[in-house]
């Protein structure tokens, strides 16, 4: 029989393939500073953390502390609370000069202004609170 030259099935063969291996052993010690880094550093695969390790030169670990996400996810709805009371603000005062005599509208904007104070001293107080907390516990 003789065959014929069709098409060919299966996987097409690389250009350049990886087909050299080189292995390694560590004893315990080692083995488990190995495992941790592996594990901190996020990647899954064995291959291209060890390739990323060789030839990058350094390995990139990156933590993630999940109270100080927590805490700037709240940091963040806050401003965003802060920044609708703002604008709520100016709606106020327009309402105030146009709906209210004179008196009334200066008695009410006395009253916010004393809040608007108080507002502002919370916003400094978080803010020193948050400088504090990045000075004890962030790294840099």
């Amino acid at each position: 029989m003789e065959r014929t030259t069709g098409t060919r099935t299966g996987r097409k063969p690389k250009s350049d393939p990886a087909d050299r291996k080189y292995s390694f052993r560590l004893n315990a010690e080692e083995n488990t500073r190995f495992e941790k880094l592996l594990a901190d550093s996020g990647v899954g695969n064995l291959t291209l953390f060890i390739k990323k390790s060789i030839f990058s030169g350094q390995i990139k670990v990156v933590k993630i502390d999940k109270a100080t996400m927590d805490y700037y996810i709240r940091l963040t709805e806050f401003h965003k609370q802060f920044q609708a009371v703002g604008n709520n603000y100016n709606q106020v005062v327009r309402a105030l000069k146009n709906n209210f005599g004179e008196k009334r509208a200066r008695a009410l904007l006395y009253k916010l202004e004393r809040l608007s104070l108080e507002l502002m001293l919370v916003c400094k107080k978080v803010m020193a609170l948050t400088q504090e907390y990045e000075r004890k516990w962030l790294q840099k």
